[in-house]
């Protein structure tokens, strides 16, 4: 992990079998940024050989899943960037984040082995995404998303061939913004794809009320 001015940037290897210092790494990083506030930059890049899950037992993937939510919860911006092929924790990662960026020719694979494809919650993030009858012939058949798919179907938001430099442009773009206001406004978004209109409504109209004692405290 490395930091530059008051961005927290972390390299995920999706080549590399998921493991305790992968975990370790995003606790980290989300201690941090818990701690001290500023935007996240992950990078994310290479996908699982065949293979990959030998090894691999439910508890480390419950961790693993647990520390991916705490990092999409995060009170921060969080900006990631795919280059090449993208799979396995990369993928992941890139999934929780608020703004994707890719590059051109990046592709985003999710594992697949004939009759023991490896669900995860990639496949949550992605249906939840682009839906799920477009995340289909990712998920059933395997099929990689090219770039130019996944800006089309939302799964990116840009593409880019100067990554680090889209990267700082969108941290730069929303610098000044709350860290809790962000957390606020996020998790009401998830929440509207999964509550009715009345149970969203009391949290809205909290927020409401926040916003509006603010606004009369800072015109007083």
């Amino acid at each position: 992990m490395s930091e530059l001015s008051d961005v927290t940037t972390l390299t995920i290897d999706g080549s590399q079998p998921l493991s305790i210092k992968a975990i370790k790494d995003v606790t980290v990083l989300c201690d941090e940024v818990e701690d001290r506030g500023g935007a996240v930059v992950l990078r994310v890049t290479g996908a699982p050989a065949p293979g990959w899950t030998a090894g691999l037992d439910v508890a480390l993937v419950t961790k693993w899943e647990r520390v991916l939510r705490r990092l999409e919860r995060l009170p921060a911006v969080t900006v990631a960037v795919a280059t090449g092929d993208s799979g396995g924790t990369a993928l992941d990662a890139f999934l929780t984040a608020d703004i994707r960026i890719a590059t051109r020719s990046s592709r985003l694979l999710l594992p697949f082995e004939g009759e023991a494809t490896w669900p995860g919650m990639a496949v949550f993030r992605l249906a939840r995404l682009a839906g799920a009858a477009r995340a289909r012939r990712a998920v059933l058949f395997g099929q990689p998303i090219q770039a130019p798919e996944a800006l089309m179907l939302g799964i990116a938001d840009e593409l880019t061939e100067t990554p680090d430099t889209a990267a700082a442009t969108a941290v730069q773009r929303l610098e000044g913004l709350s860290g809790k206001e962000i957390a606020l406004r996020r998790q009401l978004l998830f929440d509207a794809a999964t509550i009715s209109f009345e149970d969203a409504l009391g949290p809205h109209l909290a927020a409401c009320d926040r916003a509006l004692r603010r606004t009369a405290e800072e015109a007083a």
